[in-house]
C-alpha cells in the first residue's frame, strides 16, 4: 500500500504541490481570525457541584462570583464625602453597562471586606451576562473605559480581565517565539543535512503544519469552546512533528539514492519504509492524545482536538507534499552543499555504532545509573501540590497582576474570592443554622448571609438592607470569607470542611477553592482509564510493529521513568520557586492541575515518535541481517542517531523559544517540561537505556507465543522487504 502510494505520488506530483499551494492560502487566509475565536478558561467541569451553584446563583439570585474585580483608589480615602458621591455614580454607571448582570461595592454594601485596610483602596465587583465569549466581550470595553472617573482611580483584574488578558500576551508569544525558533531550525537543518536545500525541505512542511493548525482551531473553535492556551501548543507540536517527520522521509530519500535507486524507485522505497514508520508514529501519537477527549474540561480536550487535527496534517504533509516535492527535485535534493555536504550514513561505523556497541558490552554497567539518576529526579514529585491558573501566571505589570497583588496584600477577609453556599430550599432559620456552623470552623473569617453576619460561630450583626440579596422566597446562600489563599491547599480543604458539614438540608458550595476541587477531583478520577487507553493502544501498535511482547513493556517502563523524571523537575522549578529569577515567573506554591496529564500525552506521544524510529530500522536490521540481535541493534541506532538526535534538537528549540519567551507560567512551564522530556528521551533514553535493555533482552526481544505470532504475520507492518537491486 505505502509502495503503491509513493508510485502514485511521484506520477502525480505537479497535481499534489499545487493542492498543497491552495491548501497553504486558504489556511493562511482563514486561520488569521482564530486567535479571536479562542477562549481563556475551560478548568472547570460542567457537571460539577460549584458550576451548578454558580448557575443556581445567577439564575435563582442574580448573584455569583465577580467576572471583574476593581480597585478603586481614593487619595483622601474611600470614606471621605467626595469618594463615597463618586463611588456610588461609578457602581450605578458601571451597572448599567451593556452585558453587566449585578455591579457592587463597598459604597453600595458598607461590607468592610470590599475596604482595604489602610482605607485608600475599595472594590467594586461586577458580574456579567452570557457563556465565556460573552463574558469576554462585555468586560473588553469596561475594562479600557474605566480607568478613572472624577477622583477615583481604576485598575480592573478578575477571571474576564484575565481572559483578555491572555488573547493578546499569547498572540505576542506565540510571534515572538517563531521569529526565533524558524531562524535557528533551518540553521540546525542545514547543518545536519549538509545542504540549504535538503535543510528548506522540513521547515515547508513545518509551515504546513503551522498553517493547517491555525485552520483547524479555528474551524474546530466554530462547533465547540477551545482553550487559547491549545494556539502556542499545538503549533510547537505541529511544527516539531513535521520536522522530525521529514527529517526521517529526506534521509531515507537520499539513502536510497545512495543506494543507486532511481528517483521513482527512491520515493516509493522511502514511503515504503520511512513512509510508513511516519503513519505509525502519527497514530500513536493521535492515539495518546485522544486519551485527553474522556475529560470533560475543555481546557484539556482543546488539546486532543488540534492536536489529533495537527498530527494528519503533518503526517500527510509528509507522505504526500515532500514526497512529491522530492520527486520534483530528484537528485538536486543536495543542492548548495555546505562545505562537503553529509556523507550518507553507513552501518558498521560510526559515533552512534561505537554508542550502541559500547553500552552494549557493559548493559548493567550503563543503564543502572541512568535509571537510579532518572529516580533521583522524580523524587520531588512526591510532594506535589495542585492549583489553578490564577494572575500570578502573568507578569508583575499587567493590570490583572497589579489588582491580583493588591486583594492578596491590601484587602483582608476575602471580599473579592468569597465561597457561597446555595440553599436551594433553605429559608433563613436554615441559613442561621448553617452560617453558625460555617462561621465555627478555623479557617473562616466571617459569613454573610440573610439573617446578618457571623463570626467564631456567633451572630455578630444583624440583616442590614443589602442583606435582602441572600434570598429569594424558596431558597438562600450564604457568602463565606477567609483569609486563606484561595487557590491553595488551604483553600481547597476549606470547600471539603464545608462540605463535610451535616445540615440536614440540600446546598452547593461555589468560589475559587471549589473550582480547585472540583477540577481536580474531575480529572483525577479519570486519569486512570486515559493511562490505560494510552498503555493498551501503545502496546497494540508496537506489537503490531515489532511481532514482540518485551519491547512494547520496555517502551512503556522507560517512559514511565523518563516522565517521572520531567514531572519531579518541573515540581522543583515552578511549585518550589527553583530558577524562578532566571526563567521571571512567580511561583504560586502549586503545579496547574490539568498540565501534567497534557504533558504526559503529548510527552508519551513524541517518546514514541522516537520509539517507533529507532525500533522500525532495528527490526528492518534483524530481519535482513539474519537475526543478529546486537548487530542489529548497532546498525539500526546508527542509522537513526543522527536523525533522532536532530529532531530532538529542533523540537527543543520550538519548545524551549516558547518556554524562555513566553510570560505566561503555564507556558513556561510546558514548554520546559516538553523540552526536558525531548531531551532525555534522545540521549539517556534512546542512546543507552535502550540499547541496554535490548542487549539484556537477547532475541527474546523478538519473541512472541505463536498465536501472537501468526497474527503479527497476518496483521503486522514489517519493513523488511528487501532492498531493489541497484
Amino acid at each position: 500500500m505505502f509502495a503503491g502510494l509513493g508510485h502514485f505520488v511521484f506520477r502525480r506530483r505537479w497535481v499534489l504541490l499545487a493542492g498543497t499551494l491552495v491548501f497553504i492560502v486558504i489556511a493562511g487566509a482563514s486561520g488569521v481570525s482564530v486567535f479571536s475565536q479562542l477562549k481563556g478558561g475551560g478548568f472547570d467541569d460542567p457537571d460539577a457541584e460549584s458550576v451548578r451553584a454558580e448557575l443556581l446563583l445567577a439564575e435563582e439570585f442574580n448573584a455569583g462570583s465577580p467576572d471583574l474585580v476593581m480597585v478603586v483608589t481614593a487619595d483622601q480615602g474611600v470614606d471621605s464625602s467626595p469618594a463615597q458621591e463618586a463611588g456610588r455614580a461609578l457602581t450605578e454607571e458601571i451597572a448599567a453597562e451593556p452585558g453587566v448582570a449585578q455591579a457592587m461595592s463597598y459604597w453600595s454594601t458598607d461590607s468592610p471586606t470590599l475596604r482595604s485596610e489602610d482605607g485608600d483602596k475599595a472594590l467594586v465587583l461586577v458580574r456579567l451576562t452570557g457563556d465565556e465569549e460573552a463574558v469576554e466581550a462585555a468586560a473588553e470595553p469596561i475594562i479600557a473605559d474605566y480607568v478613572t472617573r472624577d477622583s477615583l482611580r481604576i485598575d480592573t483584574g478578575g477571571p474576564a480581565a484575565l481572559g483578555v488578558s491572555l488573547g493578546g500576551i499569547i498572540g505576542e508569544d506565540l510571534a515572538i517565539a517563531e521569529a526565533i525558533a524558524v531562524p535557528l531550525t533551518l540553521i540546525l537543518l542545514a547543518l545536519v543535512f549538509g545542504s540549504v536545500i535538503s535543510g528548506l525541505l522540513p521547515i515547508g512542511v513545518g509551515a504546513i503544519a503551522v498553517l493547517g493548525t491555525f485552520l483547524s482551531l479555528y474551524l474546530i473553535s466554530q462547533s465547540t469552546d477551545v482553550s487559547i492556551f491549545a494556539i502556542n501548543l499545538t503549533t510547537a507540536l505541529g511544527l516539531g512533528l513535521a520536522i522530525d517527520y521529514s527529517l526521517l522521509i529526506v534521509s531515507r530519500f537520499r539513502e536510497e539514492l545512495a543506494a543507486g535507486l532511481g528517483t521513482e524507485e527512491a520515493i516509493a522505497r522511502t514511503v515504503q519504509t520511512a513512509g510508513r514508520t511516519v503513519a505509525f508514529s502519527g497514530l500513536i501519537v493521535a492515539v495518546a492524545l485522544s486519551a485527553l477527549l474522556i475529560f470533560p474540561l475543555y481546557f484539556l480536550r482543546s488539546f486532543a482536538y488540534g492536536g489529533i487535527a495537527v498530527v494528519l496534517i503533518a503526517v500527510i504533509g509528509a507522505l504526500i507534499s515532500l514526497p512529491a516535492l522530492l520527486s520534483v527535485l530528484g537528485s538536486r535534493v543536495d543542492k548548495l552543499a555546505i562545505g562537503k555536504g553529509r556523507r550518507p550514513i553507513q552501518t558498521g561505523t560510526g559515533m552512534w555504532h561505537r554508542i550502541a556497541t559500547t553500552v552494549m558490552s557493559r548493559p548493567l554497567l550503563v543503564g543502572t545509573p541512568v535509571v537510579l539518576l532518572l529516580v533521583l529526579l522524580a523524587t520531588p514529585l512526591l510532594g506535589v501540590s495542585f492549583g489553578l491558573p490564577d494572575d500570578r501566571y502573568l507578569p508583575r505589570d499587567q493590570a490583572v497582576r497589579v489588582v491580583g497583588d493588591t486583594l492578596r496584600t491590601e484587602f483582608g477577609g476575602g471580599g473579592a474570592s468569597a465561597l457561597s453556599v446555595v440553599l436551594p430550599s433553605g429559608g433563613p432559620e436554615q441559613a442561621d443554622q448553617f452560617a453558625r456552623q460555617i462561621a465555627s470552623l478555623e479557617t473562616v473569617a466571617a459569613v454573610d448571609t440573610v439573617t446578618g453576619s457571623y463570626t467564631d460561630g456567633e451572630q455578630v450583626s444583624e440583616p442590614g438592607p443589602a442583606a435582602a440579596r441572600f434570598a429569594n422566597g424558596t431558597g438562600a446562600y450564604l457568602e463565606v470569607r477567609s483569609d486563606v489563599e484561595p487557590i491553595s491547599p488551604e483553600g481547597e480543604q476549606l470547600v471539603r470542611n464545608i462540605r463535610a458539614l451535616d445540615t440536614g438540608d440540600e446546598f452547593l458550595v461555589t468560589g475559587q477553592s471549589a473550582d480547585l476541587a472540583d477540577s481536580k477531583d474531575s480529572i483525577f478520577s479519570r486519569v486512570p482509564l486515559a493511562l490505560a487507553i494510552i498503555a493498551l493502544a501503545t502496546f497494540v501498535l508496537l506489537f503490531l510493529m515489532t511481532g514482540s511482547l518485551l519491547i512494547p513493556l520496555q517502551a512503556l517502563l522507560l517512559n514511565v521513568l523518563s516522565l517521572g523524571a520531567v514531572f519531579g523537575a518541573m515540581v522543583w522549578i515552578f511549585q518550589d520557586g527553583n530558577l524562578s529569577g532566571l526563567l521571571d515567573f512567580t511561583s504560586t506554591g502549586t503545579i496547574d492541575t490539568a498540565i501534567p496529564m497534557l504533558v504526559f500525552c503529548i510527552a508519551f506521544g513524541l517518546s514514541m515518535d522516537y520509539e517507533v524510529f529507532l525500533i522500525s530500522r532495528i527490526k528492518e536490521e534483524y530481519d535482513t541481517n539474519g537475526g543478529e540481535n546486537t548487530v542489529a541493534v548497532a546498525n539500526g541506532l546508527q542509522r537513526t542517531g543522527r536523525i533522532m538526535t536532530a529532531a530532538a534538537g529542533v523540537l527543543s528549540i520550538t519548545f524551549i523559544a516558547f518556554a524562555l519567551t513566553s510570560q505566561v507560567n503555564t507556558i513556561k512551564l510546558f514548554g520546559l517540561a516538553m523540552t526536558l522530556a525531548i531531551l532525555l528521551d534522545a540521549t539517556l533514553v534512546r542512546g543507552l537505556l535502550v540499547p541496554s535493555f535490548l542487549r539484556l533482552g537477547g532475541d527474546a526481544n523478538w519473541w512472541a507465543p505463536a498465536p501472537l505470532s501468526r497474527v503479527y504475520q497476518r496483521f503486522g507492518m514489517s519493513e523488511s522487504e528487501h532492498r531493489a537491486p541497484s
